[in-house]
């Protein structure tokens, strides 16, 4: 390989003092050095923007200002990024081990013919506030992957979900809690390949901002699904979810 793969980490923050830090320090000690780690706040009000000043001496950009809510702020992140692969990582959540980042680039180092994968993508694991492991995310990522996969939910953790930079579309706005849904299946209709990283990838915090508007966050997803998949498909699909969490 004639250059090193170079990984664009965005996070994201708003009022974060409290779990920004193991996020900043989980990139700053990764094993891998190629890693462009970006932060946009937006306009924080506690510790969050002292907490990224002084612990992260190691971010590539770091931007705090008002925004128009979290996809806007990620928008801008995107917009900065000029690493070969992009993902989102909160604030809370953090990579799984120091030498993650590494682990990925050896899988892709593996499996490359003559391009880089589209996506690769692995399993996440549940932490509290406190960073302690709960559970493996109750959906597992499939082997093959790929636009339709996600008829059936969201089967990565958009955490666990690293895109090529170039296929990567800007945030929809008209979503408030579920544009990674839309932008998920939008990256996947454009990859010719993915690849499934046989480990956990990502830690991720439980609760974030879809978890607290869970509500509105699955009529949205409903609307997406059905935009991508077609009304009768999203509705049979639906009614197997219900199934299955009753049998569970």
């Amino acid at each position: 390989m004639n250059k090193p793969i170079l990984f664009t980490l965005i996070t994201v923050t708003y009022n974060a003092e409290k779990t920004l830090g193991r996020t900043l320090q989980s990139v700053a000690t990764q094993t891998y050095p190629h890693i462009e780690h970006i932060l946009i706040d937006g306009a924080s009000t506690d510790g969050t923007l002292q907490i990224a000043q002084e612990q992260g001496k190691h971010l590539a950009h770091l931007i705090s200002e008002p925004d128009r809510g979290l996809y806007d702020a990620m928008n801008k992140g995107l917009k900065l990024a000029t690493g070969d692969y992009v993902c989102f990582l909160n604030a809370g959540d953090k990579l799984h081990t120091q030498d993650t980042i590494e682990r990925i680039v050896g899988e892709i180092e593996f499996v490359q013919k003559q391009n880089l994968p589209g996506v690769v993508y692995g399993e996440t694991d549940i932490v509290d506030d406190n960073g302690y492991f709960l559970r493996p995310r109750h959906l597992t990522p499939p082997d093959q992957l790929d636009w339709q996969s996600f008829k059936h939910g969201m089967l990565v953790c958009h955490q666990a979900f690293y895109a090529r930079r170039e296929l990567c579309p800007e945030y929809d706005m008209h979503y408030r809690f579920s544009s990674d849904f839309d932008w998920c299946v939008k990256v996947l209709k454009q990859a010719k390949d993915c690849h499934r990283l046989p480990f956990v990838v990502v830690d991720y915090l439980e609760e974030g901002v879809t978890t607290r508007n869970h509500r509105v966050s699955l009529i949205e997803r409903f609307r997406i699904m059905c935009k991508h998949y077609g009304f009768f498909t999203t509705l049979w699909n639906h009614f197997r979810f219900v199934v299955r969490a009753m049998t569970k």
